[in-house]
C-alpha cells in the first residue's frame, strides 16, 4: 500500500532519528579518547584504530547490504542494523584492552552499514527527484547534531562517570528506534522513475555503470577528500585542544560538541536551501554550492588550528563547521538523482566504500602516526585543511566542466 503523506513524514522522522544516533555512537570514542587511552595503556596510533576498525568494517559491509536490500525487506534490515550497532556501542564499555575495544567498534560498523546503505534509497523512493535535496538535507542535519551530542555527552558523562558509562549511555537508546523501523511503510522501488520499471542488475554491471557516470564520480571523489579531512578533525580535535590549548576532557568535548551542532546544523540547512535557490542561476548548482563552501571551510579550518584563546577557537571552529556541512544534502542528492532506482542502494554502498576506504578509515591513524613520529600533534593535524581544499577543487572542476545537472535517470 502506498504510504500516506503522514506515513512519509513518519518514515523521515524515524530514519533521521536513527541517523542522529548513528553519529552519536560514532564519535563517543573520540570524546573520551584520553580517558580510555590512559586506562588501557594505548599510544596515539592505537587510540585511533578502533575508529579505523569501525570504518573498515563499515565500508566492507556496505556493498553486502547493497545487495541484500534487493532481496530482503528494507525496514527489517535497517532495524537489525540499528539494534546491532547500539548493542556493540554499549558493549565497548566491557573492553579490557586494545583488542576487545577494537572488536566492539568493528561490530558497530556492521550495524551502521545496514542502515547507511539502505536508508537513503528508501527516502529516494518516498519522494520525487526535485524534493530529494530538501528531504535529504533534513535527514543529514542529524549528522552534525549527532556528532555534537557524541562529543558533548561523551565528554560530560566520561568526565563525571568514566568512559565506560559514556559508551553505555550513548549506545543503548538505539534499541528503541530500531523497533520503530517496523512501523515504516516501504513504498517499493522506482515509484518516481521515468519509463518502464528498471531491471535488477548485479554488482559487475552496476560498478561499470557508476564508473562511467561522471556526475557520480566527481561527487564521490570530492566527498572522499572531504571525508578524509572531517574524519581526522573529528577524531583528533578534542585531543588537540587538550594538549595544545590546555583544555580538560569535559571542556574540550563540550566546546567541540556545542560548536559542531550549531555550525553543522546551520550549515547543513543553509547549504541545502542555497543549492535549491541556485538551480536557475548556475550550472551544476549542487556542486557549485559544495565547492565554494568548502573553500571557505578550508580557510577557517586553518585558523582553528592556529589561533589561541578559547573564544577565538570557538568562532573559527564554528565557521569551519558551518561551511564544511553545506555539501551534505546537495552531494547526497546528486548520488540519488544521477542513477535510477535499481542503482540507488548500490550507488550509496559504493560511495560509502570509497569515502571511507580513502577517507576517514585512514586519516585518524595517519594523523596519530605522524604525531608519534614527530612528537607534534599540531603538525599532524595540518593535513586536515589540505584535504578540504582538494575536495573543494574537485567539486569546482565538476561545477565548471560537467553538463547541466540531471534529474533521476534510467538505464
Amino acid at each position: 500500500m502506498e504510504p500516506t503523506p503522514a506515513g512519509r513524514r513518519f518514515a523521515v522522522v524515524v530514519l533521521t532519528a536513527m541517523n542522529l544516533l548513528n553519529y552519536v555512537d560514532r564519535y563517543v570514542p573520540s570524546s573520551v579518547k584520553l580517558l580510555f587511552q590512559r586506562d588501557l595503556g594505548l599510544n596515539d596510533a592505537q587510540t585511533s584504530l578502533p575508529l579505523t576498525a569501525f570504518v573498515v568494517v563499515y565500508m566492507l559491509a556496505s556493498p553486502v547490504f547493497g545487495t541484500l536490500a534487493d532481496r530482503f525487506p528494507r525496514r527489517a534490515l535497517i532495524a537489525a542494523g540499528v539494534a546491532l550497532w547500539s548493542l556493540a556501542t554499549g558493549g565497548a564499555a566491557l573492553a579490557t584492552g586494545f583488542w576487545s575495544l577494537l572488536a566492539a567498534r568493528a561490530l558497530v560498523g556492521v550495524g551502521e552499514a545496514a542502515y547507511a546503505t539502505i536508508a537513503p534509497s528508501l527516502i529516494s523512493d518516498l519522494y520525487p527527484p526535485e524534493r530529494r535535496n530538501r528531504i535529504l538535507t533534513i535527514f543529514y542535519v542529524a549528522i552534525p547534531v549527532g556528532a555534537a551530542l557524541g562529543f558533548g555527552l561523551g565528554g560530560l558523562i566520561g568526565g563525571a562517570a568514566g568512559w565506560r558509562a559514556a559508551f553505555l549511555a550513548c549506545g543503548l537508546p538505539g534499541l528503541v528506534v530500531a523497533a520503530m523501523a517496523f512501523a515504516i511503510r516501504d513504498p517499493g522501488r522506482g515509484a518516481f522513475d521515468k519509463g518502464p520499471a528498471a531491471r535488477a542488475i548485479g554488482w559487475p554491471e552496476a560498478t561499470r555503470l557508476l564508473a562511467r557516470n561522471r556526475q557520480y564520480v566527481i561527487a564521490v571523489a570530492g566527498y572522499t577528500a572531504v571525508t578524509f579531512a572531517a574524519g581526522g578533525m573529528a577524531d583528533w580535535l578534542a585531543a588537540y585542544l587538550g594538549r595544545h590549548r590546555d583544555m580538560d576532557v569535559a571542556e574540550a568535548g563540550s566546546l567541540v560538541g556545542i560548536v559542531t551542532v550549531c555550525g553543522g546544523l546551520g550549515g547543513t540547512a543553509v547549504g541545502g536551501w542555497l543549492a535549491d535557490r541556485l538551480r536557475d542561476r548556475t550550472r551544476q548548482p549542487y556542486l557549485a554550492t559544495s565547492a565554494l563552501s568548502m573553500l571557505l571551510a578550508t580557510v577557517f579550518a586553518v585558523l582553528t588550528f592556529t589561533v589561541s584563546g578559547k573564544a577565538s577557537i570557538a568562532v573559527c571552529l564554528f565557521f569551519a563547521q558551518f561551511f564544511l556541512w553545506f555539501y551534505n544534502g546537495p552531494i547526497n542528492a546528486i548520488i540519488a538523482n544521477s542513477v535510477s532506482s535499481n542503482l540507488v542502494a548500490r550507488a550509496f554502498a559504493l560511495s560509502i566504500l570509497a569515502i571511507h576506504l580513502l577517507g576517514d578509515a585512514i586519516s585518524p591513524p595517519i594523523i596519530g602516526a605522524i604525531s608519534d613520529a614527530t612528537g607534534s600533534l599540531a603538525l599532524a593535524v595540518s593535513i586536515v585543511p589540505v584535504t578540504m581544499l582538494v575536495g573543494a577543487l574537485v567539486w569546482a572542476w565538476g561545477w565548471r566542466r560537467l553538463p547541466e545537472e540531471p534529474s533521476a535517470v534510467s538505464h
